[in-house]
């Protein structure tokens, strides 16, 4: 008989937590901590990983922090050389310059691509890849109700989520014979250090309140149980899945155009 009880323990797993310093990354890497998994807190930001680490380790998890920029292959590879083996891995960290498309700079196009699309795709591959050759594992990356639905100013942060939801579809397919997973989560309006911008709009802000069902903000702890989920066995027989944690947002039909 199944032991339905431990589909979501991630006992002896380890997982690669990418954007681990802030926001939904440091929500994810406790949250995977707390279910068993020595988490791997990665992050540009020093400070910010060995606060996460702490607080893993506050509540009795194991984790480590490591520095990791994913725009260089080079730092990715060291970390992944590092670790014994990866089970799983998260990936949050995006940027967004909020312009008209026809007011985008080439530096500032480029800057989003460079995050966004390229940066994903080479912790992705490098990342799959080890994966492929231990046998398995389970790639979450994070997308955004974006690549589904636009408004003015968000083109080329859209272009970038619609990417990276194409390329885990084209990876789940893929890497599925090697018992690799990828699926993507889509956000809603989540309260994180990349939508402050919002946040000292009033207006904006409530707009994006009233356009979900729940009309409210999302928190990043929001976010663990879909993270948890597709980490563990409980979605074994899940893969190139788009899960939407946005209250409704792109169930609902509506319009709003904020202030650029």
């Amino acid at each position: 008989m199944t032991d339905y009880r431990s589909l979501f323990d991630l006992s002896g797993r380890t997982a690669l937590v990418v954007g681990a310093g802030s926001g939904i990354g440091q929500a994810a890497a406790e949250g995977l901590a707390v279910f068993g998994a020595h988490v791997v807190c990665a992050d540009l930001n020093p400070d910010g990983v060995q606060a996460t680490l702490a607080r893993i380790q506050e509540q009795g998890g194991s984790g480590q922090a490591l520095v990791m920029d994913m725009r260089r292959v080079e730092s990715i590879q060291d970390a992944l050389a590092s670790l014994p083996r990866v089970d799983v891995l998260v990936s949050t960290p995006s940027i967004n310059v909020r312009k008209p498309l026809l007011a985008i700079s080439q530096e500032e196009f480029e800057r989003v691509i460079d995050l966004n699309l390229k940066g994903t795709f080479l912790l992705v591959r490098e990342t799959a890849q080890r994966m492929a050759e231990q046998g398995g594992g389970s790639i979450i990356v994070f997308y955004s109700i974006r690549a589904l639905v636009v408004e003015p100013g968000q083109g080329v942060y859209a272009a970038t989520k619609a990417g990276v939801l194409q390329m885990i579809r084209a990876l789940a397919a893929e890497l599925g014979e090697k018992g690799v997973r990828a699926n993507a989560i889509a956000p809603g309006v989540v309260e994180t250090p990349l939508t402050e911008q919002i946040k000292s709009h009033p207006e904006w802000y409530q707009a994006y309140a009233q356009r979900n069902a729940l009309k409210r903000w999302a928190q990043p702890q929001e976010m663990v149980g879909a993270v948890v989920y597709l980490a563990s066995d409980a979605s074994s027989y899940v893969t190139g899945s788009l899960l939407l944690v946005d209250a409704g947002w792109t169930a609902i039909d509506g319009r709003f155009t904020p202030p650029l």
